[in-house]
C-alpha cells in the first residue's frame, strides 16, 4: 500500500495484534494441533533443515514453543511438576536471557537429536499437564494473560515454521513442495484508487482493556498531515514493471542502506522470482506467477525503493493504523488454507489492510 503527501519517507510499523474477546480453554487444544498439522507432510529429514542462520529447523519450532508453555506456565504453577528434560531450558530458549542461556541459533541445524519422535512426545507431555493446568486456573488473571501469551507466541511461530520452511525447500535443486495447495483464486484487483486519509491528532497504540504486546502500548497521539493513501496493495504486475523498466539498477530510487545491499546482496527481483519473472516459488512449488496478486517476500528497501520510482511513499505507522481501525480483521490468513497471497476480490476505498 502507497501514501502520497509531503512527508518524508518513514517506515510502516505493525498493527494492532489483539486478539480480543474471552478465552476457551479449547483455543489452546486447537493452536497446538494447529501447529503440528502445519508438519503434516513432511518426512523426517524435512524437520531438521536449516537454510541459513535468520531461520530455525522445524523441529526445533516445535520444542521452543512447548518449552515457553513448561518455562513460564508449568513449572512455577504446577506443583510438583517434573521436568521432560532439564537439557532442554539450555536447548530451546530462544532469546529469554533472564532465565538463562541458550544454545546457538545458526547451530540449531546440527541438532539431530533429540529426534523428531522424542520432540513429540514432549509437546504431548506438556500439552497434557497444561489440559489439566488450564482446568485448575483459568478463571486466574494473571494465569490467562500469560496462556494467551504464549498461544500467540506459537501463532508466530506457526508462521515462521512456513517461512522457513519455504527457505529451505526453495535451496533444493528439484524446487519440492511443502503441501499441494489450492488452485490460485482468481481476482480483478482493479486500478489504484487514491482517497484521503484522515488528518490531525489521532491516537494510536493499543486502547482496549485486552490482550496486547508490549511494544503496542502506551496509546498516544500523533498528529497526521494531509495525505492519501492507495486502495490495496502492489501488485506482481506493477513490480514486475519497476523491475523491468531498471529499479534495480537505477540507485537514485534507493536509500543509500538499500542500494549498498542491492550490490553486496546482488538483488534484481523479489528472491522467489525465476530470472524472467515469470515465475515464482511457493510453498506448493513453482508456479506461474500470479499478476494480480500482492507482491510478497521484498525488503523494506524494496518496497521503499518501488513507491520513489511510483511517485509516492511507503504509509507511516500512524497513517496505515488510523486507516485499519475502521475495518474488521479479516483477510487471507492461513485457515484460508491457500498458504499463497491472494488478489483483492473487489474494488473498494481500501482492501486487504490484513492480508
Amino acid at each position: 500500500m502507497l501514501t502520497r503527501s509531503d512527508l518524508p519517507v518513514v517506515p510502516s510499523l505493525s498493527i494492532d495484534r489483539s486478539t480480543g474477546g474471552e478465552f476457551k480453554p479449547a483455543d489452546y487444544a486447537a493452536v497446538r494441533e494447529a501447529t503440528a498439522a502445519l508438519c503434516g507432510s513432511l518426512e523426517t529429514e524435512d524437520y531438521v533443515l536449516q537454510s541459513m542462520p535468520d531461520a530455525s529447523p522445524a523441529k526445533w519450532h516445535l520444542a521452543h514453543t512447548t518449552w515457553f508453555f513448561e518455562h513460564f506456565l508449568l513449572e512455577p504453577l504446577f506443583k510438583d511438576y517434573r521436568l521432560f528434560r532439564r537439557t532442554y531450558n539450555y536447548l530451546f530458549n530462544s532469546y529469554y536471557y533472564s532465565v538463562g542461556d541458550m544454545h546457538k541459533r545458526a547451530e540449531r541445524g546440527l541438532l539431530s537429536r533429540p529426534t523428531v519422535s522424542e520432540i513429540k512426545r514432549y509437546r504431548a507431555h506438556v500439552d497434557r499437564h497444561m489440559t489439566k493446568l488450564i482446568r485448575r486456573k483459568k478463571r486466574d488473571p494473571q494465569f490467562m494473560f500469560l496462556l494467551r501469551l504464549g498461544l500467540n507466541h506459537e501463532q508466530q511461530h506457526q508462521e515462521l515454521i512456513l517461512t522457513d520452511l519455504k527457505h529451505a525447500f526453495w535451496q533444493n535443486p528439484l524446487k519440492p513442495a511443502v503441501r499441494e495447495l489450492l488452485p490460485p483464486v482468481g481476482g480483478h484487483p482493479g486500478g489504484l484508487l487514491w482517497s484521503k486519509g484522515t488528518e490531525g491528532s489521532v491516537t494510536i497504540g493499543h486502547q482496549e482493556d485486552t490482550f496486547c504486546f508490549d511494544n503496542e502500548r502506551p496509546a498516544h497521539e500523533v498528529t497526521l498531515r494531509p495525505h492519501e493513501l492507495g486502495s490495496r496493495l502492489i501488485t506482481n504486475a506493477e513490480y514486475r514493471d519497476f523491475v523491468r523498466d531498471g529499479g534495480y539498477e537505477t540507485n537514485a530510487l534507493w536509500l543509500s542502506d538499500g542500494w549498498a545491499t542491492v550490490q553486496e546482496q546482488g538483488w534484481k527481483r523479489p528472491l522467489y522470482w525465476t530470472e524472467d519473472c515469470e515465475q515464482e516459488f511457493t510453498l506448493g512449488g513453482m508456479r506461474d506467477l500470479d499478476v494480480d496478486a500482492p507482491v510478497c517476500h521484498i525488503s523494506y528497501y524494496e518496497a521503499d525503493a518501488f513507491a520513489t520510482w511510483a511517485g509516492a511513499r511507503l504509509p507511516s505507522e500512524a497513517e496505515l493504523e488510523t486507516a485499519a481501525r475502521k475495518f474488521y480483521v479479516d483477510g487471507n490468513f492461513a485457515e484460508s488454507t491457500l498458504w499463497q497471497p491472494a488478489p483483492s476480490e473487489r474494488d473498494a476505498r481500501y482492501t486487504q489492510f490484513y492480508g
